[in-house]
């Protein structure tokens, strides 16, 4: 039951919506009953001249005066009657139904919008050792296909949950008033229905569960061949890939199909139980009318009651199936929901506004789970200071860097920045005082002046324009076909490694950020591109204090302070031409790089 009401939490800012549902259901369901009940005029009194004849049951008082009107009616005055009551009262029930249907269809898209905004919200929020552990194509199966199966649970199910069970319960009120005997006999055996209903349901909250995780490698396995495209095609990997396709594609098919099989089979027994219960009550009913006890108009009445109940009770149970389904659904996106950023900004945070003196590490340590990356790290960067850090490959100069702008926070010791540790600012206006430019250049399906602009969105066309022709980047701008205005595709990837690069710097530029981390900027360009690339950082840089990861030794000889890390640890801290002295690992390095 936690599980039901966790489900329903979805919808709860739109309860009132609901419960208007909810009446207009009610008064759909009460025409639904007056259009089965005019099969009694029409069979007694029209076509056979027959009294409507109840057998030994005591009704209302007001069922009873207009079952007299109708006895004293000539059959062709009950068929006028008829031809106007009925028509009239079927347009009333279409206007309800229309708006009871489109209010739940308006709800349930409001909930599908609201969830997917609070899942993007919360990955919004989270730290990035979330996603170092989750496959975007994962994530992407939460916002997506999850959130669809927690839209028919609150739009189609709760509306063929309202509604069939109204007519339920109309109907059994309905056949007791004709023959409580007969209502009782069938009140009975229905119920059993429920047994399927309730052993097939849990079936498929597994199956669904499953099937969901199946849908997550699936999307999983496409973000990663769309985004390595070209790493595929270079490898003539196409057919593994394909073939990877195809065994996840079939993996959810069968559990897909599985789940099929149970929702189908269900609804058969349903059915095949409730003509059992017709069937036995046809020849209890039948035998009465036979007997004068009850008249045939009245029993068909009964009969329509009756077997009108089997669609309700069938569509129960597929409503039960998709419930199960949406529950399984919602255990997943509250995992999302459910979790903490790492990374967290105090209540009573303060805003930085300026960058004066330096930054200082102080006995900094950090570890992914249990693998260690940093430890004891002291380390200060005075304002205007270049400050490169080198050592070999997994070493965690990335990782160093990043406890900078509070990607991660250090597991023990403490950063500062002008002598107050950087968990007293908020997380904003720390990072607002941060430049980052990447390796891997990370642009998005945007125009180029939407990316140059992307740190500063209230930038003039003038800002953005001062800021490509520093990054080198305007001559190659005005060359494409809209200029500033060109959309330059996922990732960038209409324009070449040296172009988007320039961009990245322009975006860093037009940020004008006091503090500037560069991590490989140049490391995967031509000599061509990386000359240009290289003189726009040399512009990037002026005034400001910069920390430079590389690989290449040679591009950091001007540092003025170069930190060697090894196996988490610096080893040693000095200017170029110090190091070489040392002779140590900073030495064996460059001089490895120039044999």
């Amino acid at each position: 039951m936690k599980d039901y009401r966790k489900l329903f939490r979805f919808a709860r800012p739109y309860y009132g919506l609901l419960a208007l549902s909810g009446i207009f259901m009610v008064i759909v369901t009460f025409l639904d009953v007056f259009r089965l009940s005019a099969i009694v005029p029409v069979v007694d009194r029209v076509f056979t001249n027959k009294p409507i004849v109840f057998a030994n049951t005591k009704l209302p008082a007001f069922i009873e005066n207009i079952l007299s009107q109708l006895n004293n009616f000539s059959p062709l005055q009950v068929l006028y009657l008829l031809l106007w009551v009925v028509p009239i009262a079927l347009v009333i029930r279409s206007i309800f139904e229309f708006l009871h249907s489109y209010i739940m269809s308006d709800v349930g898209q409001k909930v599908i919008r609201d969830v997917r905004t609070l899942i993007y919200h919360k990955l919004q929020s989270l730290s990035l050792d979330y996603f170092t552990q989750k496959r975007s194509g994962e994530l992407v199966s939460r916002i997506t296909n999850d959130v669809k199966l927690v839209e028919n649970a609150v739009s189609y199910a709760i509306t063929d949950l309202i509604y069939q069970s109204f007519q339920v319960i109309s109907y059994c009120l309905l056949t007791f008033v004709i023959n409580w005997r007969m209502a009782l006999i069938s009140v009975i055996i229905l119920p059993m229905v429920a047994i399927p209903m309730i052993t097939v349901g849990r079936v498929l909250r597994r199956l669904s569960k499953r099937s969901q995780e199946k849908m997550a490698d699936i999307n999983s396995l496409l973000v990663e061949t769309f985004i390595g495209v070209r790493i595929v095609r270079a490898f003539c990997a196409e057919k593994r890939e394909i073939e990877k396709f195809q065994k996840q594609n079939q993996d959810y098919y069968r559990i897909a199909m599985k789940s099929i099989k149970r929702m189908l089979l269900l609804g058969i027994v349903t059915e095949l139980m409730g003509v059992a219960v017709a069937l036995f009550i046809l020849f209890y009913g039948g035998r009465m009318v036979i007997e004068g006890g009850l008249s045939f108009g009245t029993f068909a009445l009964f009969m329509a009651a009756l077997l009108s109940l089997i669609r309700p009770f069938k569509k129960l149970s597929q409503v039960n199936a998709i419930m199960e389904q949406a529950v399984a659904s919602s255990s997943r996106i509250y995992e999302v929901l459910d979790l903490s950023p790492t990374v967290k900004e105090k209540v009573q945070a303060q805003i930085l506004t300026d960058f004066e003196h330096n930054i200082v590490f102080e006995d900094v340590s950090f570890n992914y789970a249990e693998q260690e990356i940093l430890t004891g790290i002291n380390l200060e960067i005075k304002k205007g200071e270049i400050v490169a850090i080198v050592g070999p490959s997994g070493v965690g100069k990335t990782t160093l860097v990043d406890l900078i702008p509070r990607f991660y926070d250090p597991k023990i010791g403490k950063i500062l920045i002008d002598g107050r540790e950087i968990k007293e600012f908020t997380l904003e206006s720390l990072r607002q005082q941060i430049g980052i430019v990447t390796q891997e250049t990370i642009l998005f399906n945007d125009t180029i002046r939407g990316n140059i602009a992307y740190g500063k969105p209230s930038a003039l066309s003038e800002e953005i324009k001062q800021a490509a022709i520093q990054a080198h980047a305007q001559e190659f701008i005005q060359r494409l076909p809209l200029g500033y205005d060109t959309i330059i595709g996922d990732r960038g990837m209409k324009l070449s490694g040296g172009e988007r690069q320039r961009l990245a710097i322009a975006r860093a530029l037009l940020k004008n950020p006091p503090i500037l981390i560069l991590d490989e900027a140049t490391s995967q360009l031509d000599t061509a591109s990386e000359r240009l690339v290289q003189e726009a950082l040399d512009r990037l840089i002026q005034g400001r204090t910069v920390l430079i990861i590389a690989h290449r030794l040679s591009t950091i000889r001007n540092a003025q302070k170069i930190i060697v890390l090894d196996k988490g640890r610096i080893v040693e801290e000095g200017t170029h031409k110090d190091l070489l002295e040392k002779q140590g690992l900073y030495s064996r390095l460059y001089q490895m790089q120039n044999l």
